[in-house]
């Protein structure tokens, strides 16, 4: 009887085929690719409106990088695939993961604004500030001491670099990842071409800059004192100037469109009345920077509509004529009753913070002298410390001689300590506080934070000629402990 032959079946050991990986490439010179790496970023829930299913996503295994012999390797994007092995991560340390890669490789690569939109496009956040105001470019001279009348000089280093208040702001707060948005003018020249390329380079929206067929962009001279740490500003103003005529209504109101906080600094004063005027029709709050060289009359009409301001320390008193400066603080919210805080920058000495308590709010029943309460706060301070800090009274009833009542908190904060080698260049300083108290607002970091955190920012800026060279980014260590 012919034996029959068992037709062997996918389960014997030895018809059983095994997948395998093909093997390395022996003939590969130099080291292997690096594998990526990137601390996660905390991102807010608003992340979860994205409308792709990042949150599906699991941690992936390092993918296999070959290349041929000879030929330098490519920068490869690391990748996220299904792992049905491992249990899911939290959705949100994977969505902040995959941000932090792909913004990581964006700003080693050069490509920083991609970067800032990429991480408010995966934050899901749409809101935009505008800024309205002065945008210049700088010629910044550093000199080792200024020169007296008739004097001849040579400068000891010589740059350029785009400034101005909005701009220099606006900048500030896009490095912090806002999405911004400017509202100014420039001429079609040279010098507005560059101001506008720096703009954007930074990721400003600039679709709404008016930009005149003649006359001149506004630019600056600025002198930087190494002796006495100090600059001195000679403006030379862009004509024509910026008027309400140059926008019209539809495209105000398309500027407009998703705005959530419209920063003023005064430049252009019936511009910026009317930007402000449209802008509190569609509630949208407003941020006024108060500078001394604007008239009363160009300011009393944004100080009306202002729901915050922002000054220098000579302001309060010059414009309220109190030498107190708490009690000219107070002054300015009885002023202005919609402001919901006025803070007044010391430059090196700090600054100091009126807030407004919340309407309706019953909790505030102690009284208290503005004056009394300030020097309580400076005894709290520690003024031996480097990095800024911040000191609140609790919610009072505060008052001053002669003067009204204001229910709220008064704070101070200090500044932080530069060494005199770090110290390059104050120019811009205010600007830099004004960047962060944006971003602070749009982001609702509570006050108390708030103040050290903008100091923070306007201190690293100290440490760069210009205004904007020193201006940090998100990822700058430094502000890690505020984010």
């Amino acid at each position: 009887m012919r034996a029959t032959a068992r037709r062997p079946t996918p389960s014997d050991p030895a018809t059983r085929t095994t997948r395998r990986r093909p093997a390395p490439n022996t003939n590969q010179k130099g080291p292997a690719p690096p594998p990526f790496s990137a601390a996660p970023l905390p991102l807010p829930p608003a992340a979860f409106q994205a409308n792709f299913a990042i949150a599906e996503l699991r941690p992936l295994r390092s993918p296999t990088y070959h290349r041929r012999p000879g030929r330098r390797a490519a920068t490869a994007m690391p990748l996220l695939l299904p792992n049905p092995r491992s249990p899911p991560p939290s959705p949100l340390r994977v969505l902040s993961s995959s941000a932090a890669a792909l913004g990581g490789f964006l700003l080693r690569s050069g490509h920083r604004a991609g970067a800032r939109r990429l991480h408010a496009a995966l934050a899901g956040d749409n809101r935009v500030v505008l800024g309205c105001g002065l945008v210049t470019l700088d010629y910044l001279a550093t000199v080792d001491a200024y020169p007296r009348p008739d004097d001849k000089i040579r400068t000891g280093e010589l740059q350029k670099s785009g400034g101005g208040n909005a701009g220099n702001a606006l900048t500030a707060a896009a490095r912090l990842g806002l999405n911004t948005r400017v509202i100014s003018k420039v001429a079609n020249d040279e010098t507005g071409g560059t101001v506008l390329s720096e703009l954007k380079e930074t990721g400003i929206d600039t679709s709404h800059v008016i930009i005149s067929d003649g006359g001149n962009t506004t630019f600056v001279y600025i002198i930087i004192d190494k002796q006495t740490k100090t600059r001195t500003c000679i403006l030379t103003p862009g004509d024509p100037p910026m008027v309400p005529s140059d926008l019209p209504m539809s495209s105000l109101s398309a500027a407009l469109q998703d705005v959530s906080l419209l920063y003023l600094d005064g430049y252009s004063p019936e511009m910026a009345l009317a930007v402000a005027k449209q802008a509190d029709q569609m509630n949208i709050p407003i941020l006024v920077d108060a500078e001394q060289e604007r008239t009363k009359e160009e300011l009393e009409g944004l100080l009306i509509l202002a729901s915050y301001i922002v000054c220098s320390g000579k302001f309060p008193k010059n414009w309220t004529s109190i030498p107190s400066l708490p009690c000219a603080l107070l002054e300015i919210l009885l002023q202005y009753p919609r402001a919901k805080f006025v803070i007044a920058t010391l430059g090196e000495k700090g600054c100091m913070m009126l807030e407004r308590s919340e309407a309706g709010d019953d909790s505030v029943v102690d009284a208290a002298d503005i004056e009394a309460v300030a020097d309580s706060l400076r005894l709290e301070l520690h003024k031996d410390g480097i990095f800024p800090t911040c000191v609140a009274s609790k919610s009072l009833r505060l008052s001053a001689r002669g003067q009204g009542t204001v229910s709220g908190r008064l704070l101070i904060g200090t500044a932080e300590v530069i060494p005199a080698s770090e110290l390059a260049d104050t120019t811009g300083c205010g600007d830099a506080f004004i960047g962060a108290v944006l971003h602070a607002l749009s982001t609702e970091i509570p006050t108390e934070k708030m103040l050290p955190f903008a100091s923070q920012v306007a201190g690293i800026k100290c440490r760069a000629i210009g205004a904007r060279a020193g201006l940090p980014w998100r990822s700058d260590q430094r502000l890690a402990k505020y984010l």
